[in-house]
């Protein structure tokens, strides 16, 4: 694997109403031995609406406070990356899309020369979703899907969602204690993929269901995508690292 797009959740982020900032520099660590490894990195990152309210308590349920909120927090957030990657001599970027970027193809080729010529720099470039002033129609409303569309059109080999959520499991393991976690998944069926989203933080946009309409994007494309915790990354530092999975799920067709 070359080029790896990561993409990382806001309740790995964000933690009892503040930014998770030793979580943050733990992934930015990550990152680092990654691009050190000779990787071309790419991030997709939640967590602006969550950074936006721990500085300011806006109510998110509202449309035009939620956009206030990911514009004061999507430059907070991208300011701690900044001076996390500084330790490392990384320099970042942002890169803010829509669904739309993705429809145009004359848009997505401007976008990918863009990354390209970052990656061509060593720029890590930090991407989210444009949820400031896009309409709901332009929006994937979340990142997972996004992270996917990224990793597709953009080249990458793998994308690696790391998560609240450590791997796709049997069944849900919150009310069930007998579910297991699957190690490969090579398809999905209509059921899984029309689940209701459950996700486990208020500022979350997903849960479990985006994150299989995200592999199964990749799959059908004949790409592939690994899911594992992001509060330890033990598991995807390994496999990212070193090529050893020891837990997580490997969706692959």
């Amino acid at each position: 694997m070359k080029r790896i797009v990561i993409k990382v959740g806001s309740h790995v982020l964000t933690q009892d109403g503040s930014l998770a900032k030793e979580r943050l520099l733990a992934l930015v660590d990550f990152l680092a031995t990654l691009q050190k490894s000779s990787k071309e990195i790419i991030l997709v990152s939640s967590g602006a609406v969550a950074a936006g309210f721990t500085q300011i308590k806006l109510d998110k349920t509202k449309v035009d406070e939620k956009q206030a909120l990911a514009a004061v927090g999507q430059p907070y957030l991208l300011r701690e990356y900044q001076k996390a990657f500084e330790k490392y001599n990384i320099l970042t970027s942002q890169v803010l899309l829509t669904a739309d970027d993705f429809d145009s193809r004359k848009r997505t080729k401007y976008a990918k020369c863009a990354i390209e010529a970052m990656l061509k720099h060593n720029i890590l470039p930090i991407v989210n979703e444009n949820d400031v002033t896009a309409t709901d129609e332009l929006l994937f409303g979340d990142n997972d899907r996004l992270s996917a569309h990224v990793a597709y059109y953009f080249d990458a080999d793998m994308l690696a969602i790391l998560s609240d959520i450590d791997a796709y499991y049997s069944d849900d393991p919150r009310v069930n204690k007998d579910a297991k976690p699957r190690d490969i998944v090579r398809n999905l069926s209509e059921d899984e993929l029309k689940q209701k989203c459950l996700p486990n933080d208020k500022f979350a946009t997903g849960g479990i269901v985006t994150k299989l309409k995200a592999a199964n994007f990749l799959m059908k494309r004949g790409k592939q995508m690994f899911l594992a915790s992001g509060f330890d990354l033990s598991v995807a530092k390994e496999f990212l690292i070193n090529g050893k999975r020891l837990g997580g799920t490997l969706f692959k067709g």
